[in-house]
């Protein structure tokens, strides 16, 4: 049985490779026969005595030949004459092409495509006709084009979406017209705007959610979602938030933390978006030892040393590295030190969660700046971009210098994007430094009111341009009302006056008021150029010029103080003064806390009517605590004035307001002429204010925008030229308020309610105990 089974196995297999080999020679054939018959037609050839081009109207038949590329008696390719077919169809110009070979002579068949006609928007809204005419290329009187069409739509749909309108869509229209013209019309339809309807953070241990989302410029759907802006989901938006939240965390000492990711999730109405930011803060770290170091002979190590600012046990930053940087690097210069480059070598120590850093001195290559390109500038001179660099032609290269030039030259805010770049130059030593600019509006007309329980309501009318002809000048013009103050002012600025760290200014104002809180009206004119430069990293001195003269008209009162003042007429006074600013607030290492002090002094007597010495003098200081949920501040201020001819009268005297100390009517403290037909307040030579103040959220979303705070008022004022038996308080006692704040950031502008009670005052006192301000422009 076994020798029976065999054969016949034998015989089935051999059968199954037979049907094999046939297929495979089937397909082997077929493929032989598929390449011949291709390279026979590749092969095939023809030669044409004429061209002959139907179809066409305003493309002349020369062009359309030159788009086939076949010349009268050559031999063509079938290859060849479907290039030509290609490059027809790719030219843009016709709906449909056809070659047809007819014995001697090539017809080409062509159908253009119609000239449009005009193009047109339906349906838009919230983005102007004029503005999406910007964003597309199809034009009238250009040949219509389905591709730049699709294109057009993309870019229109694209428009929506950074608006936060995601569900919008554009529909291009064709209606054709005679003599082959057709208008394109996109129809639009909007849609809805899609909010974030909640931000939510993952991951956060030392800041709470609240603090964090308002360090990111995309916010949460509010109650007033009708007028804020930043609460429609933009794509493009997150990165920037990412960045903000690194600096954020980055500048407080958290150098190992991270964006794990961010996810954003559509609703199921397809109406907001839920963000979710995933963090990993990691540990804070502080300073450690810090030192500097150099292996150059001739260094003076020890200057270097004396110019780091970074301390020990401070929280750590990368800012306050690049502040040490600078200042060592100026150094250099200033020593002679050619081509130094500072370098921080940072020790991790993870026991003591400290960061050692060593500024290594040393020296850097020795490349030079060729040249300064400056390109794009359509407006602005070319002086205005150059005077922010510190480095000048044939200057040594520094990378770090050009990075934060590029950064002064986006402050100036005069360009929607600048680059600052470096290539090579002409030599190997020699780098090329390429600022291309993108120029943007920088004047305004603002229409503007406010409303204070002061002033009541008045009305703001405000033109001004940061880029006065392109040369980097500011000029603001102003007027604002109310109703019974009238206010004129014009301010000139001149940036870089004879040097870059110069500024000039001149500003001149005129103010009438017509009994405003007094019974009697005032009349002031003003002009004063000034000069302003610095004197060190955070130290600003400013000098000026001031002749003023001042007017009392219209007395209603029965005092005789402001009366018998009313006869001296117009005073005029000519001085000079100065400034002297320390503000570390900005630039200081701890971003949370800095100080503002202010000393100054104008003295008159230059001529005029009066010789006098006014002093003035600040000290501010804040500080953020608990996890920067809560700003503290402390000010305190004062001011003196000393006549040794003629004497003062009330529009000289200190008036004190609520920005001095809250909870009483202006003019509400100091010396008065109190009697049967008179309550005048009479300002005073002295004063002096404390105020401590803090800020804090109420625990509500901060989408609503709204915090309180709490405050301590203390003020004194007193002294006058003369007095009588009707004039109170002329020797000054202090008075004392507390109260309560209410902050809430608006759309239509600050909102600011105080509840005052004074704890110490003296009878004849005005308190208040309610306050309102807003301001607001459009």
């Amino acid at each position: 049985m076994a020798l029976n089974r065999s054969p016949k196995v034998k015989t089935i297999a051999i059968q199954q490779d037979s049907g094999r080999s046939y297929w495979l020679t089937f397909l082997v054939m077929a493929g032989f026969l598929v390449v011949f018959t291709a390279q026979a037609a590749i092969a095939q050839s023809f030669r044409f005595n004429s061209v002959d081009v139907q179809g066409n109207r305003r493309i002349e038949d020369a062009t359309i030949q030159n788009y086939v590329g076949v010349a009268r008696g050559d031999a063509v390719s079938a290859e060849q004459l479907n290039t030509g077919y290609q490059a027809l169809v790719n030219s843009g110009l016709f709906e449909t092409v056809d070659l047809i070979p007819n014995g001697g002579t090539l017809i080409i068949k062509v159908k253009e495509f119609p000239t449009i006609n005009r193009v047109a928007f339906e349906g838009n809204r919230k983005i102007k006709d004029e503005a999406l005419a910007v964003m597309v290329r199809s034009q009238p009187r250009f040949v219509y084009n389905p591709i730049i069409v699709e294109e057009d739509r993309k870019a229109i749909a694209e428009a929506y979406a950074d608006a936060g309108r995601l569900a919008a869509k554009v529909t291009p229209k064709i209606i054709r017209k005679s003599d082959n013209r057709v208008d394109v019309i996109y129809e639009v339809f909007e849609g809805g705007q899609v909010e974030v309807e909640r931000i939510g953070i993952v991951g956060n241990r030392a800041y709470s959610d609240r603090r964090l989302r308002r360090v990111l410029n995309t916010k949460q759907t509010g109650i007033l979602r009708a007028l804020v802006r930043r609460d429609v989901f933009i794509e493009d938006q997150i990165e920037f938030d990412k960045q903000v939240l690194r600096d954020f965390y980055q500048s407080r000492g958290y150098v190992d933390f991270r964006i794990n990711n961010v996810s954003a999730e559509l609703a199921e109405e397809r109406d907001g978006y839920f963000m979710t930011f995933n963090l990993r803060e990691g540990q804070q770290f502080t300073f450690g030892a810090i030192s500097a170091s150099t292996e150059l002979a001739g260094i003076d190590i020890a200057a270097f040393e004396n110019a780091i600012k970074s301390k020990a046990g401070k929280i750590y930053s990368p800012f306050a590295i690049e502040t040490d940087i600078a200042r060592m690097e100026r150094l250099a210069v200033r020593k002679g030190y050619d081509f130094i480059r500072i370098v921080p070598n940072v020790t991790r120590n993870n026991e003591n969660l400290t960061l050692d850093v060593d500024y290594l001195v040393e020296r850097g290559p020795r490349i030079f700046v060729e040249r300064i390109d400056i390109e794009g500038n359509t407006a602005t001179l070319d002086q205005v971009v150059r005077r922010q660099f510190r480095t000048v032609e044939g200057d040594p290269f520094n990378p770090r210098d050009i990075r934060q030039t590029a950064e002064r030259i986006r402050a100036l805010g005069f360009f929607s994007n600048a680059d600052v770049n470096a290539r090579e130059g002409s030599t190997g030593d020699q780098v090329i430094i390429d600022v291309n600019v993108e120029e943007q509006p920088t004047g305004s007309m603002s229409f503007g009111a406010t409303y204070s329980t002061n002033d009541g309501i008045g009305g703001i009318i405000e033109y001004s341009e940061r880029n006065f002809i392109g040369r980097g000048q500011q000029l603001n013009l102003s007027i604002k009302g109310g109703a019974d103050t009238q206010t004129y002012s014009l301010r000139f600025t001149e940036p870089a006056f004879l040097h870059n760290d110069l500024k000039f200014s001149l500003n001149m104002s005129y103010r009438a008021t017509n009994n405003q809180n007094a019974a009697y009206d005032t009349t002031i004119a003003k002009l004063e150029p000034s000069l302003s430069f610095p004197i060190s990293e955070d130290t600003y001195l400013s000098l000026r010029a001031t002749t003023q003269f001042n007017d009392i008209t219209g007395v209603q009162t029965q005092g005789n103080i402001i009366g018998n003042e009313a006869t001296f007429g117009k005073v005029v006074s000519n001085g000079l003064g100065y400034t002297l600013s320390y503000d570390n607030r900005r630039t200081g290492l701890d971003p949370n806390s800095g100080v503002l002090l202010q000393f100054g002094q104008d003295f008159a007597g230059l001529g005029g009517d009066t010789r006098s010495i006014k002093t003035m003098a600040m000290a501010i200081g804040q500080k953020k605590v608990l996890n920067e949920e809560v700003t503290l501040r402390a000010t305190v201020e004062g001011g003196m004035l000393n006549y040794t001819k003629g004497e003062s009268r009330v529009v000289d005297r200190f008036l004190l307001g609520s920005d001095v100390i809250r909870g009483f009517e202006p003019g509400g403290i100091g010396p008065r002429e109190r009697n049967s037909s008179a309550n005048d307040a009479l300002g005073g030579e002295v004063y002096a204010a404390v105020r401590l103040e803090a800020e804090f959220p109420l625990g509500i979303p901060e989408e609503y925008g709204l915090s309180g705070g709490l405050y301590y008022d203390m003020a004194n004022l007193w002294s006058l030229p003369q007095v009588n038996g009707d004039v109170l308080y002329e020797d000054g006692a202090w008075r004392h308020v507390v109260g309560a704040s209410l902050f809430w950031q608006t759309p239509i502008g600050p909102l600011r309610f105080n509840f005052s009670k004074a704890l110490k005052k003296e009878t004849q006192d005005l308190d208040r105990l309610f306050e309102l301000t807003i301001s607001t422009s459009f």
